[in-house]
């Protein structure tokens, strides 16, 4: 019989800083991709936002593909390490040639450049993402070591994704000017270059001593579920439908805004030093969105089930879209303004984080007592495929607004310009398009959204418990026979 000593404190840190860099270069790409072809490199945004949306969208199907190759991997170093080691080296090399555009290039080739570079960084990420997370239980035992190891790996990717959020305009302002950006478009060309340099090789570093520190068993074995079979679990489970539903409603909600807030501060909130604010302020939301899990939760679960948690936190959501769009029609000379609706919209992303755990893992026991089958697995590889599908539809949404308002055509800049207020000379209906698009479309959604889930998602706290005594009875009787 295979015996395993305890997981040691080496092992944890360095699987721990796999989750790191894997979502450094994942939120790196993430959000700003569309910024750094449509904006700096000057492709068309529409033709960004359909690559973007095709890319995503491909990239969601790929997913159970990649984990049936891995499933049917074996080597001497085990199904999940080799493919980790692979799939980081290529998706490092991409990810640098992705924000290294030759610059040079005619509008249909850095458009194709682009297609090309995404749709490979989609897949090479693929590659190491879903042996990654499929490991766990390969080096683990079940129970607390295995939670506080996903635990641990979660909360350690959230740092990675905070990483970047705060870090990157900054340090590509510092790089570029650094390594010789002539004017403010190619310090931030150069600027990303160098930057997504060193993201990638810190990627790789955390990533090799993941695979060195962390030993797999040779027996592990690992489930693969078909996209057949999560549209066909997801038909059968009303709930699981009315949740998932809602999520990419409140997912794409959110996300254009996301999209577009780098774009706020550039060319409407404007200023010299515009990156600054737009810093400043990711900070403070990445804090509220952590908090917001860790202490708004816990406090209103003392006094509320989840399911009005559920509408606090859109009324909150909603609430801080109409705040933001007032503050935009203000003289918008303090960022500290910003974080009122800041506050309201970062604390709802965290709250409806784990939200979507609880609903979906509320629907696998529905569906068991419903359909005599638990899909955990199935409904849960559901939630990669629709959190890919929002973000891919946002991003479409907010490249048709770019496409039409040609924000970064407004302003001319000379050859010895390397600070431009990029507000100056932006026309005002952009501006009010800009607002509009960022608040009153995820108001609409989020609206949907509370419509939607309050007719169509039954699982109160009572039917839960309801639900949960049958289903405990039906395993009990499955495991004495």
């Amino acid at each position: 019989m295979e015996t395993r000593q305890t997981l040691t404190g080496r092992a944890k840190l360095s699987y721990a800083l796999g989750a790191v860099g894997k979502d450094m270069v994942y939120m790196l790409s993430a959000s700003y991709i569309l910024y750094y072809f449509q904006d700096i490199m000057g492709v068309s945004a529409i033709a960004m936002g359909a690559i973007l949306l095709a890319a995503r969208v491909f990239d969601a199907f790929n997913d159970p593909i990649m984990g049936v190759v891995v499933a049917k991997t074996k080597t001497r170093w085990g199904k999940f390490r080799p493919w980790l080691l692979i799939g980081t080296l290529t998706n490092a090399v991409v990810l640098f040639a992705m924000f290294s555009a030759p610059p040079d290039l005619s509008p249909g080739g850095l458009t194709a450049y682009a297609a090309v570079t995404y749709i490979l960084w989609g897949v090479t990420y693929t590659m190491m993402d879903i042996p990654y997370w499929s490991m766990i239980p390969a080096f683990t035992d079940g129970g607390k070591e295995r939670e506080g190891l996903t635990t641990l790996a979660r909360s350690c990717a959230g740092v990675g994704s905070a990483i970047v959020t705060i870090v990157t305009v900054q340090a590509v302002q510092q790089l570029g000017r650094i390594f010789g950006g002539s004017n403010a478009r190619e310090i931030e060309r150069i600027g990303f270059q160098w930057f997504t340099l060193i993201v990638a090789v810190l990627f790789v570093l955390f990533t090799v001593l993941t695979c060195i520190n962390v030993k797999e068993k040779s027996t592990a074995e690992m489930e693969t579920v078909s996209v057949r079979q999560m549209f066909q679990a997801l038909l059968q489970n009303d709930q699981a439908l009315a949740a998932v539903i809602a999520i990419v409603l409140i997912n794409c909600s959110i996300y254009i805004t996301s999209n577009l807030v780098l774009y706020f501060f550039k060319y409407d909130f404007g200023g010299i030093g515009w990156y600054n604010g737009y810093t400043l302020f990711n900070t403070f939301g990445g804090a509220m969105q952590i908090l917001s899990m860790m202490l708004l939760y816990p406090l209103l679960r003392r006094w509320l089930d989840n399911i009005k948690i559920f509408y606090v936190g859109l009324a909150m959501a909603i609430l801080g879209y109409g705040v933001l769009l007032l503050l935009t029609f203000t003289n918008m000379s303090n960022v500290y303004l910003l974080f009122i609706p800041g506050f309201l919209i970062f604390s709802t992303n965290g709250i409806m984080s784990i939200l979507t755990t609880v609903f979906l893992a509320n629907s696998v026991d529905y569906g068991e007592l419903k359909n005599n089958r638990r899909d955990e697995s199935v409904i849960f590889s559901m939630q990669t495929f629709v959190v890919k599908l929002a973000s891919g539809l946002a991003v479409f949404i907010a490249s048709v607004y770019l496409e039409f308002n040609q924000l970064d055509r407004s302003t001319e800049i000379s050859e010895a310009d390397k600070l431009v207020d990029w507000s100056l000379n932006v026309a005002q209906s952009a501006k009010t398009g800009l607002r509009m698009t960022m608040t009153m479309i995820p108001i609409i959604g989020l609206t949907i959204a509370f419509f939607w889930f309050r007719r169509k998602y039954t699982l109160t706290d009572a039917k839960v418990e309801e639900i949960a005594a049958p289903v405990k009875e039906k395993r009990a009787a499955e495991e004495s026979k």
